[in-house]
């Protein structure tokens, strides 16, 4: 099988608008130059606009998941990580790699909810918290205010929150920054925005953060700084996209459920579903369907499934209800 359908990454099955398209291809005249630093200045300061927070706030990066490994390996050292689990996978691994102690809150099915008192216990001594919310895999909203402004109390604790998928969840904690050095926000363009291709991630950071970010610098390619800038001119259509993958997450679910297999709501643009089938990410690899098999965080026979269009969402049903048929027989 040479052609998928992929509904593994979390992608968006939209390409972007024309005009955002064009601005990308504009990136290509210049590609022999670096970007400049009066257009990296410029994508900061839409960022910040677009986040309701002062300019001095924002750091660029090529991807948010750089950003977060980034701070794993500067502020680990003499403090414990505190991660969930399951949590995006990139971070736990870059917390094993450079931890000396990692605490993982395990996160129970099927609610997956994170007890804010396991939380604050974990913090009374110097750590580096780092959650995903919505969290990745589960798509629940794992974080209330009172918990967050709680955590960054302590003075000893920095705090980070990964809000890739804010724009489908709509909560976001951009607002604290300013008052709280200790607490870190990052974001991608990568999801709503259709610009995974373009790799443009950015950290709301407070001061404390700020300090030891002081000489990362990202020269984004021509390209994404294009694009990116072109699509903060223009956020209605990703209002659009949130709509219309929103919309097909409700059918997808109900059309999981009808199928008697158990599926996570979600406040994003994915969905956790529990299969007892055996291996089915490969049995639906091989009739060209690609889903994300995240069973070494979970149970056996977890699986995440991107919310593709209608057809791509239908071709994963028809597939999967072939398996189970196939494996009920």
């Amino acid at each position: 099988m040479s052609v998928y359908i992929h509904l593994n990454m979390n992608e968006m099955p939209y390409l972007p608008p024309e005009n955002v398209v064009r601005a990308a291809q504009k990136g290509l005249l210049n590609l022999n130059r670096y970007t400049e630093q009066k257009d990296l200045e410029h994508l900061k300061s839409l960022l910040a606009d677009y986040s309701g927070v002062p300019e001095e706030h924002i750091v660029l990066s090529a991807g948010s998941d750089l950003l977060l490994r980034e701070i794993v390996h500067s502020f680990s050292g003499g403090r414990k990580i505190v991660m969930v689990s399951p949590s995006f996978l990139p971070t736990v691994q870059a917390a094993k790699q450079f931890a000396t102690k990692l605490i993982s809150i395990r996160l129970s099915p099927p609610e997956f909810v994170l007890k804010p008192e396991l939380l604050l216990d974990e913090v009374k001594e110097p750590a580096l918290v780092i959650i995903d919310n919505p969290n990745n895999p589960t798509g629940k909203i794992l974080l209330e205010r009172q918990t967050v402004e709680a955590v960054l109390d302590n003075k000893n604790t920095f705090f980070v929150i990964d809000e890739a998928y804010f724009e489908f969840s709509g909560v976001t904690f951009t607002d604290l920054v300013s008052d709280h050095p200790n607490l870190a926000i990052t974001r991608t363009m990568d999801k709503a925005f259709s610009l995974a291709g373009a790799r443009i991630g950015y950290l709301v950071a407070g001061k404390d953060f700020l300090d030891v970010f002081s000489s990362f610098y990202a020269f984004l390619p021509q390209s994404s700084l294009h694009a990116a800038v072109e699509a903060l001119n223009c956020t209605e259509y990703v209002r659009k996209n949130v709509r219309l993958i929103s919309e097909e997450r409700e059918i997808l679910q109900k059309k999981i459920e009808d199928l008697g297999t158990s599926v996570s709501s979600s406040s994003t643009n994915f969905l956790l579903i529990k299969t007892e089938i055996p291996d089915v990410s490969a049995r639906l690899r091989n009739i060209g369907v690609l889903v994300s098999d995240v069973s070494s965080q979970l149970a056996p026979g977890s699986i995440r499934i991107s919310v593709g269009t209608r057809e791509e969402n239908d071709a994963f049903i028809n597939g999967y209800s072939k398996i189970l048929e196939e494996a009920y027989e």
